[in-house]
């Protein structure tokens, strides 16, 4: 890792809202939610920005812009509790869970401060291809059209339960094969994996963008959509919160490779200094605890969690 070397930590929170759509990839987490929420300090990041673009210029690289400059900016969708969600509990905005403290342990290891612009999904991942923020953590899963327009680390809280589908538990029989869902429409979020997934594996069935999941949810419950795709792991947790909610037995064919940071195309050295630092997060089974803590805030703040 290049430059790097402790140096006392503070977090700075920044939000800030951006309107970019994602060149060459479509449009939003596996969402576009909660980046409507977000007022800001725009004029740190824009500076923060112009910075790391003055520094690649110069034939410097993103790391060393971000080493010099003293921050490194990171853009995510705060609306998937306990990963990265809104607490409002002080009177002011700020940002927490799981993928906020894996940010926060990045710009420590790098010796630098967080900046975080809070943003809707498809925003965030625009934002990397543009070059506008140095990094994204926003519950990213690995696919080929995010490989092609960005930099992606290696894998973190990796899980081996799949990707699937809520139904209605009334229709969970009924919907427990691929062809039962010919012709029904299943809601995704917009250039996300389970988009794909939905194009490759159910081709004949139709699609629904959502810009959550929360709202995924709700149009399923009111029979505005027949099933709601997401990870198993989170279907799991939404029909413990809707009882009336079911997973199909039926799973798309798709082995997990973890959730991955995403980061401009061609920025080698970060990259690298990322996946060092998410090596040392996976070795000692941290995030795990943030992910629990993240559980323990979300609730007492009245929030679902995923």
């Amino acid at each position: 890792m290049k430059k790097t070397g402790l140096k006392k930590y503070t977090a700075v929170i920044g939000a800030a809202m951006l309107a970019l759509s994602l060149a060459a990839c479509g449009s939003s987490k596996e969402e576009t939610t909660a980046a409507d929420t977000a007022a800001a300090d725009t004029t740190a990041a824009d500076t923060s920005a112009a910075e790391t673009t003055e520094g690649a210029e110069g034939g410097s690289s993103r790391l060393d812009a971000i080493l010099d400059a003293g921050v490194i900016t990171m853009a995510t969708s705060p609306d998937f509790a306990p990963y990265e969600f809104e607490d409002v509990s002080s009177g002011e905005t700020t940002y927490a869970g799981a993928d906020i403290e894996l940010g926060k342990y990045i710009a420590e290891k790098l010796g630098v401060e967080l900046q975080i612009e809070a943003m809707d999904f498809n925003a965030c991942q625009g934002a990397v291809s543009m070059g506008s923020v140095d990094m994204s953590i926003s519950g990213f899963a690995y696919t080929e059209e995010r490989a092609e327009n960005m930099g992606i680390s290696d894998g973190y809280n990796i899980s081996d339960e799949g990707q699937g589908i809520i139904v209605l538990k009334e229709r969970a029989d009924e919907l427990s094969n691929a062809e039962a869902f010919s012709g029904l429409t299943l809601a995704v979020q917009n250039a996300s994996l389970q988009q794909q997934l939905r194009n490759e594996q159910l081709p004949d069935s139709k699609e629904e963008i959502v810009t959550s999941l929360n709202d995924g949810v709700m149009m399923l419950i009111t029979g505005k959509i027949d099933g709601l795709i997401c990870a198993v792991p989170t279907a799991e947790q939404y029909c413990v919160n809707y009882p009336e909610l079911a997973v199909s037995e039926w799973k798309f064919d798709y082995q997990s490779q973890g959730t991955r940071i995403l980061v401009p195309k061609g920025e080698d050295e970060l990259l690298e200094a990322i996946n060092e630092i998410i090596a040392e997060v996976n070795e000692s089974g941290i995030y795990q605890e943030w992910v629990d803590e993240g559980i323990e805030l979300a609730t007492s703040l009245g929030l679902e969690t995923n």
